[in-house]
């Protein structure tokens, strides 16, 4: 298993700050907003009304009957509330999946570049990641015929997210109709859903039920602190997912979960409002990039970052993320966190405010001006 490169440059950033240097974080993709009024109001109560004590294991019914609304308003599929397990944010639930599906030296098929963390949760299950090159000249639109020539009788399943990280490209729906129709079992990955500029995000359950689903509240609603997400599986997989719930979890967080409800049931426009918000980032962060020298192809549709061609400038992205944190005190991240085909990437997040975004354009543009030099 390899570390979390952006954590490493994260962890870098906050040392500097305790030592009273101002930085720029343009490195993470946490949300800057704070959680909508009413998540605040409904953990409050929560607490007042002592649901501070286990839920079922699959999480609290209204939550899941909420989630099951969601994928019906949204989408127009229907899930039974008993098909959806809700986790301690995502990422427990990618590693049930790969301990319920693996076997030791199973495959699994990623994307390159694609989500620093899929290869781990792979490699933690004794299996075998298997790459599909994207490429920018097509938007890192996935080739079906790419992943077709992937598969093998080892393969356990294929990872797809939309919108992806780290460029930001939406899955068209011909891909996604494509890749439901390759009889392996599709995991795919919409914690983005909801945070889309151009186009539609489509839930692979539109096409195909053998498929799972990964999302939750950490990207939409703001509520990375609270690691609320969910998983939506085969009603065929649900007694495999209890026995791994109960035992590695128990439940997700109780009052967390009363959170979750009041965020799916709110008819306030917060979520206009930050989608809004984040466009009008992307915007301007494009044009300064693009200014600078960075090659940038397409405009992310969603999600917050953009995958930006530093090749003008290195051929070492690690190096030059530090020295860009070091120098300039903008913290960004390495290309080579995404895969090899990432190597000549730099991923800037704009889940940051646009003053604190401007400024880090104009710290970089400086140091890149004394680097030409």
């Amino acid at each position: 298993m390899t570390f979390f490169l952006v954590m490493d440059v994260l962890d870098k950033a906050k040392e500097m700050q305790q030592e009273g240097i101002d930085v720029v974080h343009l490195e993470v993709g946490e949300p800057d907003f704070d959680v909508p009024a009413c998540v605040k109001d409904a953990e409050m109560k929560a607490f007042d009304e002592g649901r501070t004590h286990y839920t079922a294991s699959l999480g609290d019914i209204e939550l899941r009957e909420e989630i099951a609304a969601l994928y019906k308003r949204e989408y127009g599929v229907t899930v039974d509330a008993e098909q959806i397990v809700v986790t301690c944010g995502s990422s427990p639930a990618i590693l049930f999946l790969m301990l319920m599906l693996c076997n030791p030296g199973s495959e699994v098929i990623l994307s390159n570049p694609g989500y620093a963390c899929y290869k781990n949760f792979v490699l933690a299950a004794h299996a075998k990641p298997v790459y599909v090159p994207l490429y920018a000249e097509t938007g890192f639109q996935y080739k079906v015929d790419d992943i077709r020539q992937k598969i093998s009788d080892k393969t356990a399943a294929i990872f797809i997210n939309s919108p992806m990280n780290p460029t930001g490209t939406v899955l068209s729906e011909q891909f996604m109709k494509e890749v439901a129709s390759l009889g392996v079992p599709v995991i795919s990955d919409e914690i983005y859903h909801g945070l889309v500029y151009e186009g539609r995000a489509h839930s692979i359950l539109e096409y195909t039920d053998n498929a799972f689903v990964l999302n939750g509240f950490s990207k939409r609603f703001a509520m990375t602190g609270l690691r609320l997400g969910y998983l939506i599986a085969p009603k065929k997989y649900m007694p495999e997912l209890i026995k791994l719930q109960q035992n590695f979890m128990i439940c997700a967080g109780s009052t967390a979960q009363r959170a979750g409800i009041a965020a799916l049931r709110d008819k306030s426009d917060y979520e206009q409002t930050m989608v809004a918000e984040y466009k009008r980032r992307r915007d301007y962060l494009l044009g300064r990039l693009r200014e600078m020298g960075f090659g940038i192809p397409i405009a992310p549709q969603g999600a917050f970052y953009i995958f930006a061609d530093a090749s003008s400038f290195t051929d070492d992205s690690l190096s030059f993320a530090y020295e860009v944190l070091e120098r300039a005190h903008v913290a960004i991240t390495p290309g080579t966190d995404f895969g090899s085909r990432g190597e000549q990437y730099v991923r800037f997040s704009y889940a940051n405010s646009l003053e604190n975004i401007e400024k880090g354009m104009d710290r970089l543009q400086d140091y890149l001006r004394k680097l030409a030099k």
